[in-house]
């Protein structure tokens, strides 16, 4: 199939080199807003070539993905949507709720054209199991969840201001999964959050680190955390803690987690140091199921209107760290 793909920075490059290795991908088309790029990501590739962000959107081609800039996305899924070319998008659709309500009004108009947001942990093996033993019910009723989504480093200063933040950057993802993986629906939201690193984020208006206890409509309750500053390694891990049982998603043998106990059960190896290393067979998973879609299989893929219930939990946390109160999604949905 010929797919575009629009965008050639750092997931940009990491999805193309993917797609590219993908033999139902017969040809890739490249484009980018930024002059030359495109083409020198296309000369490393086999199957891409290079071609402007008009042409990307050719209605003969099989389908687009965006993994341009955030501020970029709305416009090209509203160019996809009129097209009508099955679209992948990286996360998340807007930084703001108006723009994605926008995204999934014209997407809900358009239900014949396949939209998929990139929360690529629906497709992580261990998130998947973690779902099963959830519907299953052999866990009995599950109290509490926690996440975490530290990184190991901070990412440079020019990114900050265009990442809308520790909470929408990095927790949504959390957000999304907790959903996808209990099916129920935040009722408040609690946050708060530090400076204790590089100054450049309070100087943006963001924090470091923060921390979000969220209550869902059955009474369960996630404490949700997120950093910068994970010195130990990349950690990211879901721990669902149930009346009959428990499960922990994350904890392998790469798990940047150092105890203080005498023994240990298993063996331990180098940690995860970014994102790619922890979720690259889940990165694969949920383009080859993009790949389905287009070819007329079902989505059950992060949808706009799912994107929308993320961003409306991470809103609520930068709202609720404004203002030291907690923040009722309700209050988020009737505006």
């Amino acid at each position: 199939m010929r797919i575009s793909l629009i965008g050639s920075g750092i997931i940009g490059t990491a999805h193309a080199t993917r797609l590219d290795a993908m033999p139902r991908v017969t040809e890739l088309f490249l484009a980018d807003f930024v002059d030359g790029r495109a083409a020198e990501l296309a000369a490393k590739l086999t199957r891409a070539r290079a071609v402007t962000v008009d042409e990307a959107f050719d209605p003969r081609l099989d389908g687009v993905v965006i993994t341009a800039k955030t501020s970029r996305h709305a416009e090209l899924l509203h160019r996809a949507l009129d097209a009508k070319l099955p679209v992948f998008c990286e996360k998340p659709i807007a930084l703001d709720i108006a723009t994605t309500r926008e995204v999934v009004a014209h997407a809900a108009r358009t239900p014949e054209v396949p939209v998929q947001i990139g929360f690529q942990r629906r497709f992580d093996a261990g998130y998947k199991r973690a779902k099963k033993a959830y519907a299953s019910g052999e866990l009995g009723f599950v109290h509490t969840l926690r996440a975490t989504t530290f990184d190991h480093e901070p990412p440079p200063a020019a990114y900050v201001p265009t990442s809308g933040g520790l909470f929408k950057d990095c927790s949504s993802h959390d957000f999304d999964a907790i959903r996808w993986l209990t099916g129920r629906q935040a009722v408040s939201v609690y946050a708060v959050g530090s400076n204790m690193g590089e100054q450049y984020f309070g100087e943006n208006g963001d924090v470091d680190s923060g921390s979000a206890i969220v209550t869902y409509d059955d009474g369960m309750v996630a404490v949700v955390s997120a950093s910068r500053n994970s010195g130990a390694g990349h950690d990211v891990r879901l721990e669902l803690h149930g009346s009959a049982g428990g499960r922990f998603v994350g904890l392998d043998d790469r798990a940047p987690l150092v105890t203080v106990e005498d023994t240990l059960s298993w063996q331990q190896k180098d940690p995860y140091l970014i994102y790619h290393e922890r979720f690259e067979d889940a990165y694969v998973a949920e383009l080859a199921h993009f790949l389905d879609v287009v070819e007329g299989a079902p989505s059950t893929a992060c949808t706009p209107a799912d994107a929308l219930e993320a961003l409306y939990l991470a809103e609520a946390c930068v709202r609720s760290v404004a203002t030291g109160a907690p923040v009722r999604i309700a209050d988020l949905e009737a505006e």
